[in-house]
C-alpha cells in the first residue's frame, strides 16, 4: 500500500478522527456514500465536499476543501484522477495529514508533492475496505 506497512496504516487510521471526502454524494447507492457512511459508523467526523450539495449524513457540505475550519486528518478522493492535483494543493493548504486517493485514482506527481509535504499518501485503495481487513486482523 504505497510502501506503508499495515502497522503503519492501522496507526494512521487509528490516529485520525476528522475526515474529509471530497466527491461525497447524496445518493446512497455510490460508493463515495456508502464509504463515508460506513467511515461515520466507526466514529469518525465527516465533512462532506460537494459543492452541489448542502447537507450529506447529516452534516453541513463545503464547495471546497479551502472552505474547512476543522482541523482534518484525512482527506479521502473521489474524484477521476486528473482532478487529484488541485485537491492535494487544498489538502496541503489547509494542513490535512494525508490522503486517501480511492480504488482507481492515481496521480504519481501530485502524491510525490503531498509526500514532499509531509503527508501520509495512499492511492488505488479503498479505504473502507483497507479499515474491514486492519480491524479484521485487530490490528486497531
Amino acid at each position: 500500500m504505497n510502501g506503508y506497512t499495515d502497522r503503519e496504516v492501522a496507526d494512521f487510521l487509528a490516529g485520525s478522527k476528522t475526515v474529509a471526502v471530497v466527491g461525497l454524494s447524496q445518493d446512497p447507492g455510490k460508493d463515495s456514500y456508502q464509504v463515508a457512511s460506513y467511515l461515520q459508523s466507526q466514529g469518525y467526523e465527516i465533512i462532506p465536499v460537494n459543492p452541489n450539495a448542502r447537507t450529506i449524513l447529516g452534516r453541513p457540505a463545503r464547495a471546497s476543501l479551502t472552505e474547512i475550519s476543522e482541523t482534518v486528518d484525512i482527506v479521502v478522493v473521489f474524484r477521476k484522477s486528473d482532478d487529484v492535483a488541485p485537491i492535494i494543493d487544498g489538502a496541503i493548504k489547509i494542513g490535512a495529514k494525508g490522503v486517501w486517493l480511492q480504488l482507481g485514482i492515481t496521480s504519481p506527481a501530485a502524491e510525490a508533492k503531498a509526500l514532499g509535504a509531509g503527508l501520509f499518501v495512499i492511492s488505488d485503495r479503498c479505504i473502507m475496505t483497507q479499515h474491514r481487513r486492519l480491524l479484521a486482523r485487530a490490528q486497531m
